[in-house]
């Protein structure tokens, strides 16, 4: 914002030097302002700038990621190892069974 309102003096200061009024130098320079900002939005609108994903954005989005991996690898093993037990406690249960039939 600073840099346009000194482009915006300069450029009053110019046209001041190479001979309009005072009132027609601040009536363009104005012009001038009003003309640039409009480009910048004009830009923002077009580039959807508030679309745009930053390198912030994308490591707080890896580490959420990270986090829910590690959630779902601890989730995985704990069910593959309650399985194990299962499993062992079927397989015994079938054994002794067997043991118990002679």
């Amino acid at each position: 914002m600073t840099a346009t309102v000194l482009n915006i003096h300069e450029f009053y200061n110019e046209l001041k030097k190479v001979g309009f009024s005072e009132q027609q130098a601040e009536l363009i320079a104005n012009l001038h302002g009003k003309s640039a900002a409009a480009a910048v939005e004009q830009a923002k609108h077009d580039c959807k700038l508030d679309d745009v994903a930053t390198k912030r954005d994308l490591k707080e989005l890896e580490l959420q990621l990270s986090i829910q991996i590690e959630k779902s690898r601890a989730d995985v093993t704990t069910l593959i190892v309650r399985l194990g037990f299962l499993q062992t406690g079927l397989i015994t249960a079938v054994l002794l069974k067997l043991v118990g039939t002679f």
